[in-house]
């Protein structure tokens, strides 16, 4: 890899739907300009009970967030966001801590790059395949697409040093005043990218790594 010329931490909820619209812009910068991409997770709400009482109830949050759904889906290429599809599921709509969990795990095996990939299929999985990526069965098949040690992704996600991991990310996202995702932060807190099509952010990177170069 190319010295980096800067670093970006990559805060995301892999319920997000924004999320799924940014990671694939972030994935073509990366592979164009000398950045170097560190993902932190940033659960929305860690419980349906924390999602109900954000909501006012389980079914208006679910309703809501497909709201959200919608807008995001004028952003990507037609049919990546199944809203129809989430709305006939049963299931209750997912939190983001069982994914949180199995991103850190990816992580701890393959490093940024895997946690990456693996938080890329596990959006494609929720957003368009519509699947409860609250549901360790499900964690552990899209781990197993992924070329991971499923054995170890199990031990590894409901354990403790994936658990100190996933509250490090969020007191890390409390210093750099990080409250919603996606949040592109910049060496180590000193900026941030504010986000838009490709070529805005391109733009915008190209003038933050003069700034880094001259600070």
């Amino acid at each position: 890899m190319r010295n980096p010329a800067l670093k970006i931490d990559f805060f995301h909820d892999v319920v997000c739907g924004w999320c799924f619209v940014m990671s694939p812009k972030l994935r073509k910068l990366a592979a164009e300009l000398p950045i170097e991409v560190r993902h932190r997770t940033f659960v929305l709400q860690d419980s349906p009970k924390q999602m109900a009482a954000a909501f006012g109830s389980k079914a208006k949050a679910k309703k809501t967030i497909l709201g959200h759904w919608e807008q995001c889906a004028l952003h990507v290429t037609q049919d990546r966001i199944n809203v129809e599809g989430m709305r006939r599921q049963r299931f209750d709509y997912p939190t983001g801590l069982p994914g949180a969990k199995a991103s850190k795990a990816a992580e701890l095996q393959a490093g940024y790059d895997g946690h990456w990939d693996y938080f890329d299929a596990m959006q494609a999985a929720h957003l368009t395949d519509n699947r409860n990526v609250a549901d360790e069965a499900v964690l552990l098949d899209i781990a197993q697409s992924c070329g991971l040690d499923v054995g170890r992704m199990r031990r590894d996600m409901n354990g403790a040093q994936i658990a100190q991991q996933v509250q490090a990310d969020r007191q890390l996202a409390v210093r750099w005043r990080v409250n919603a995702v996606p949040t592109l932060i910049v060496q180590d807190g000193k900026g941030r990218l504010q986000g838009g099509s490709v070529g805005q952010m391109r733009a915008e990177l190209n003038g933050l790594m003069g700034w880094a170069n001259s600070a």
